[in-house]
């Protein structure tokens, strides 16, 4: 299979572009699903068999490298939130398939002043051999 040409990707770029505009409302993070004992002694929740108050949901990411902000979220935003989050997902694969195919256009792309892309990659340069010798003195 013959790689795509320079159009070609260019195409696939602009999709691309308009599959991210499509994305919609997005945010990170995740949800989880808490149950917790509130520590009265005469509720229900102290029972050993009982699983707790809940289900309470709450909605976390990350900030920085050690700090994790959140929130807890009202049961009927838990399905909207999710949504989002899916959504996030779906962003962050567009970046990475924009990404790519960018890559891909800046190789087909010719430098400045030439036709086509250079097929040297790999290839150990060197100094040419009038710079290796000296001139005598003089």
């Amino acid at each position: 299979m013959s790689e795509p040409s320079l159009p070609e990707l260019e195409a696939e770029r602009d999709r691309l572009y308009a599959q991210l505009s499509a994305v919609g409302d997005f945010r990170r993070g995740s949800v989880s699903v808490n149950w917790r004992k509130c520590g009265k002694p005469n509720c229900a929740c102290a029972a050993p068999d009982h699983p707790g108050h809940g289900p309470r949901f709450l909605w976390t990411r990350s900030e920085g490298r050690r700090k994790r902000i959140g929130r807890q979220l009202a049961t009927a935003e838990v399905e909207k939130v999710r949504g989002e989050i899916a959504r996030h997902a779906e962003f962050a694969t567009t970046v990475e398939q924009i990404a790519e195919v960018n890559e891909k256009i800046c190789e087909a792309r010719p430098a400045a002043g030439t036709d086509a892309p250079s097929g040297t990659e790999g290839e150990k340069g060197g100094s040419s051999p009038r710079s290796r010798k000296r001139s005598p003195p003089g």
